[in-house]
Parts: structure tokens; C-alpha cells; sequence
């Protein structure tokens, strides 16, 4: 079975969900993947059900529609847009921090789950889940999880570690 094939299976939808939304979004104009499950396309990856995004400025809403009129089921967060498949699992998520705002003119397209998409680039990447594992108002298994992700990026890539919070590059002597 192949790695679109299992995931499909796990997900309920989650790779046809996938496309769909990268489908909407590229139609809007400028995204990239970031989060865990862009990581994952950067190094040995791990389980996740959650897909995040950014858009250019002011395509959430035009995306948002779309994806309504496709079925999915949305909600408003204070930083994010939500959206979900019913029957599926993948967690379709878009950050509206303007933090994020630069990452998709760095972004570079890749494979994931069969279908190209623009996946920030790693430096983006390490600087997003810096400032997820520092924001003290993250739940704490989240923050364990962007401190892990943090932790792969320094093993798979020793060149970034000087990049890294000195409280995690420790881990490294």
C-alpha cells in the first residue's frame, strides 16, 4: 500500500480533502503548506491529521467560500480558519498570524500525497514552529510537539542548530 493509499485510509478522505483544498487555494492566488505536515516533507516524517496553510493576504475568505460550496464545514478562530470534510479526519487549517505573511513567495513546490504543492521553505518552516513552541498560551502537548519538531529539524539538518533556541540547541552537546 502506498503512502497516499494508507493515509487515505486512516483519514476517512484526507487525501482527496488534500487536493481539494490545494486545488482552491492555487486558484486563489499565493499559499504554502507549513506546519508539521510541511516538516514532514523535509524530514522522517510523523503522524498527523491536521494540514496548515497560509494565504496571500486577503484569499481566506474567496478559499473559505470555495471550500463550502465543496461541502466542507468551516469555523472562525481568533488566529486561524477552519475547515473539515464531514467523515474526515485531516484538519484543514489557515493561520491568519501576519508572521506568516512572507512564507509563501519563499515557498517551494513538492510532492505530498501525490499532489504538488508549495510547502515553505525550511528556514520558514524552523522560525513558525519557534514561535508556536514559544507562545506561552499554546496548549503544553502542542508546544511538546513544535519543541520535537524543532528537534528533528537540528538532527536531520546540524547546519541549523545555531538557529535554534539555546534551550534546545543544549540537547545537541
Amino acid at each position: 500500500m502506498s503512502i497516499p493509499e494508507l493515509f487515505q485510509e486512516v483519514s476517512g478522505s484526507g487525501v482527496s480533502d488534500f487536493g481539494q483544498v490545494v486545488r482552491c487555494c492555487s486558484a486563489a492566488g499565493p499559499f504554502c503548506l507549513i506546519g508539521g505536515l510541511a516538516l514532514n516533507s523535509y524530514v522522517e516524517p510523523v503522524y498527523t491529521m491536521d494540514a496548515d496553510f497560509v494565504l496571500a493576504h486577503g484569499l481566506a475568505p474567496k478559499v473559505i467560500t470555495e471550500l463550502q460550496g465543496k461541502g466542507f464545514v468551516t469555523a472562525d478562530h481568533p488566529h486561524s480558519l477552519n475547515a473539515l470534510m464531514p467523515g474526515s479526519q485531516l484538519r484543514i487549517q489557515f493561520t491568519l498570524d501576519p508572521r506568516y505573511s512572507e512564507f509563501p513567495s519563499r515557498a517551494h513546490n513538492r510532492e505530498m500525497f501525490g499532489v504538488i504543492v508549495p510547502v515553505a521553505a525550511l528556514e520558514d518552516l524552523l522560525q513558525g514552529k519557534m514561535w508556536a513552541w514559544s507562545d506561552p498560551e499554546r496548549r503544553l502537548s502542542k508546544r511538546e510537539k513544535d519543541r520535537l519538531d524543532l528537534v528533528r529539524i537540528g538532527e536531520k539538518f546540524p547546519a541549523l542548530r545555531s538557529l535554534l533556541p539555546a534551550e534546545i540547541q543544549h540537547l545537541f552537546r
